[in-house]
């Protein structure tokens, strides 16, 4: 039997159920998993929180990677967890872990995981993967970015090829991760 795929979805850990930033990842979460895959997050509210909590709906699985420096615990609808001690070692498993990725609206941390996973696709230090951010919060940085990468030659990747999609619904983030991990990048 072949292991499932596993999304790493990034978040604020602010939106509380009856926000719309919560619905909304719980939907992501629900999409992903009802296309077969794992959802893997940062395990503990909000964002992550809801994402899990949509893919358990689902009938999914969900994978969590904490850190001893939070001092928190996962929220639960985590099915397993990866504990690690520092703040910089979850950032980096979460990333290693995923096949995909999509971010969601969020504060600084959630700026430093996109940024993160944008930096290694660009500088091929880690095979391609679809990444997609929800929405149009992260549209003007990313835009702001391409600006940069794109105003003169490159042999990275950005300058070639664009590494971050931009999808409009839950749904549409789904269908692009599914469609890029099912097909070669």
């Amino acid at each position: 039997m072949l292991e499932s795929k596993i999304v790493t979805v990034f978040g604020s850990s602010r939106p509380k159920e009856g926000d719309a930033g919560y619905a909304e990842a719980r939907e992501l979460g629900y999409a992903l998993a009802a296309k077969g895959f794992v959802v893997c997050t940062g395990g503990y509210g909000g964002v992550m929180e809801s994402a899990s909590r949509g893919a358990k709906d689902a009938g999914g699985r969900t994978l969590a990677v904490t850190a001893r420096f939070f001092q928190a615990r996962t929220n639960r609808w985590v099915d397993e967890e990866i504990r690690v001690d520092t703040w910089e070692s979850r950032l980096f498993e979460l990333v290693r872990r995923g096949h995909g990725y999509v971010a969601c609206k969020g504060g600084t941390g959630t700026l430093v995981e996109l940024a993160v996973v944008w930096e290694m696709l660009n500088k091929g230090v880690m095979e391609p993967r679809p990444f997609v951010v929800l929405g149009g919060f992260w549209q003007p940085i990313i835009e702001r970015v391409r600006e940069v990468e794109l105003g003169h030659p490159s042999p990275w990747g950005e300058a070639n090829n664009r590494m971050i999609e931009v999808a409009s619904s839950p749904g549409a983030a789904a269908d692009y991760v599914a469609g890029k991990l099912s097909s070669p990048l």
